[in-house]
């Protein structure tokens, strides 16, 4: 496994955001949909920006409980005892919280070291979901929309800024929101409701039984290529595939995760560090004597630890991080069991 150093950023900072704008055809239709915060609507400007005395620090504490307490109200009203979780990601190479990120994203104890069952689509109980939004509130890496398709959803943003959707008005939580000193202000639409992401309306293509003979003629001309599996947001697993291992690697993969196909890794290393860019993010792809793959995003003022960093390597490739410039082979996005694609990001 791997983090690939580049920033998956949230929609924009919620500090600064006024009122959302009116209903449209893309709009959280059917819900009705609170901002859930510590700021006082009284201490807006008249653009919406906040003006109050409040930082934009979780406490840890009281208050952090206190939207954990709303959120589960809000949840308990709706009939809501699950949540999907949508959209992983972990931090990259740039952070944009205000909090640094912690090791394991916030997620150790919540799940394996690996990150096993932390993908698009997985449900965790309540309790789960609760403590991914007190990583939430706390920058400690891991983000995620939280949903039960239709009913329910929670999203945080910058700021100890929350944003609740529910099928029903939820009087009884916004009750309980407010006698806990937060603030529960009725919006049109969350800012990250999905319909607002650029990927949403081009889903990427399913990696069907189409997809994977494609694949196969595709390794039978090349002999073996490189898949990188993009589970979350910042971390995929890789795999260098033969024809005889395409079966087995396709049957493991994490459900909805995105597929990249790359050229397969050289064995030169040191001709493919040697073609290193004077300047710009690279990610360098690397296998050990163990077999091990992993990869590690950098810029040059890093390349002189490099041959540290690369002593055990036997192969590896050199990927750019420049949009226009790293197109793989192929790419695919897993549709569930049912054959039915679901994931709204890209590969």
């Amino acid at each position: 496994m791997r983090t690939v150093n580049v920033p998956t950023p949230r929609p924009e900072a919620p500090a600064s955001l006024p009122r959302a704008q009116p209903a449209d055809d893309r709009t959280d239709r059917g819900f009705h949909v609170y901002r859930v915060t510590k700021y006082d609507p009284a201490d807006r400007d008249a653009a919406g920006h906040y003006v109050g005395p409040e930082d934009v620090y979780s406490d840890h504490g009281a208050v952090e409980a206190a939207y954990l307490a709303s959120v589960a109200a809000f949840a308990e009203e709706t009939g809501i005892t699950h949540l999907a979780i949508r959209e992983p990601e972990v931090a990259g190479f740039v952070n944009f919280g205000v909090e640094p990120p912690i090791d394991g994203h916030g997620l150790a104890g919540l799940f394996p070291p690996d990150l096993t069952g932390y993908h698009d689509g997985a449900q965790v109980p309540m309790s789960v979901a609760l403590e991914l939004v007190r990583a939430m509130l706390r920058d400690n890496g891991a983000w995620c929309r939280l949903e039960a398709e239709g009913r329910f959803f929670v999203h945080v943003g910058y700021d100890q800024y929350v944003y609740v959707g529910s099928a029903l008005p939820c009087p009884y939580a916004v009750s309980l929101t407010h006698g806990r000193g937060l603030f529960a202000e009725q919006i049109d639409r969350s800012p990250y409701d999905p319909h607002l992401d650029e990927a949403d309306s081009a889903r990427g293509r399913s990696a069907d039984d189409a997809f994977w003979a494609e694949l196969n003629v595709l390794i039978s001309r090349r002999g073996t290529v490189l898949l990188e599996e993009g589970f979350v947001f910042n971390t995929s697993r890789w795999h260098r595939i033969a024809l005889d291992d395409v079966a087995s690697i396709r049957s493991r993969i994490a459900p909805r995760a995105r597929l990249l196909i790359w050229p397969d890794l050289s064995a030169d290393v040191d001709t493919a560090l040697a073609g290193l860019p004077d300047d710009g993010l690279v990610e360098i792809v690397w296998q050990n004597s163990r077999g091990e793959i992993t990869s590690l995003t950098i810029d040059e003022t890093e390349y002189p630890a490099l041959p540290a960093k690369l002593a055990d390597a036997r192969a590896v490739l050199i990927l750019s991080c420049d949009e226009d410039e790293r197109i793989p082979l192929m790419a695919a996005v897993m549709p569930d069991p049912d054959g039915v694609l679901r994931a709204r990001w890209m590969p």
